[in-house]
């Protein structure tokens, strides 16, 4: 488990983010935009704006750092280079992208296209892939499918599933989507304005949700979900 003892991010004397939190095996932080879920995964990270300061104390059995840690971002039609082909873009020998690649579900003949060829879903597959080209005890992902259509979104939180269930490896899921990760994380983290307001074991938030924030949140979620369907 690693124990996030504290997160405290400022902007000079204002303090945005307030926050401390487990991360089992795997952990979703939920919350609106603009509640300080990304500003926490970029602390982790050290990818904070100058403008902002953070103090981090965690207790875990390994450092984390950028060896042990990996990152999903957001959106993967910017995440990568657009003038480099995809086996430029990994840090390992080719018969490991061609393992990587297979593990997300891809052809060893994507090694030779570019960015641009590519579909999101399959964009986001090889990001996963390269994100885990150093073995991360900690898998980080920001808003991971937020960017993708609804078939490519399914196939992304299906194999974010695969990887949580079959690899070592704890996963932090950032998210407004509280739906898209019911069947992923064991647990949830609920922020509102930098704070947590509940957390606790997903099924058991679910479906008894004590914070009317929480609560709130969770009857948008389906409700749009429902209505997309």
């Amino acid at each position: 488990m690693i124990r996030i003892k504290s997160i405290m991010i400022k902007e000079f004397k204002n303090t945005l983010v307030d926050i401390s939190f487990d991360i089992k095996k795997s952990t979703a932080l939920i919350g609106e935009s603009g509640s300080g879920k990304s500003l926490t995964i970029k602390s982790l990270l050290n990818l904070l704006p100058t403008n902002l300061t953070a103090e981090i104390l965690i207790d875990c059995e390994f450092e984390l750092n950028s060896q042990s840690m990996g990152f999903v971002p957001q959106n993967p039609f910017t995440s990568l280079s657009p003038l480099t082909k995809i086996k430029n873009q990994f840090f390992v020998d080719k018969q490991k992208q061609i393992e990587l690649l297979h593990l997300v579900g891809l052809d060893e003949n994507l090694l030779d296209r570019f960015p641009s060829e590519l579909s999101g879903g399959q964009l986001q597959r090889v990001i996963i892939a390269i994100s885990l080209s150093n073995n991360p005890k900690l898998l980080l992902l920001d808003e991971p499918t937020t960017a993708l259509d609804t078939k490519s979104k399914e196939l992304i939180t299906n194999l974010i599933r695969q990887i949580s269930k079959e690899l070592d490896i704890k996963i932090l899921f950032v998210t407004h989507d509280i739906a898209s990760i019911t069947d992923i994380c064991d647990d949830i983290v609920i922020i509102k304005n930098g704070q947590v307001v509940e957390q606790g074991m997903t099924k058991h938030i679910l479906q008894n949700p004590v914070n009317d924030y929480t609560k709130q949140l969770i009857e948008s979620n389906f409700k749009y979900r429902e209505k997309r369907a």
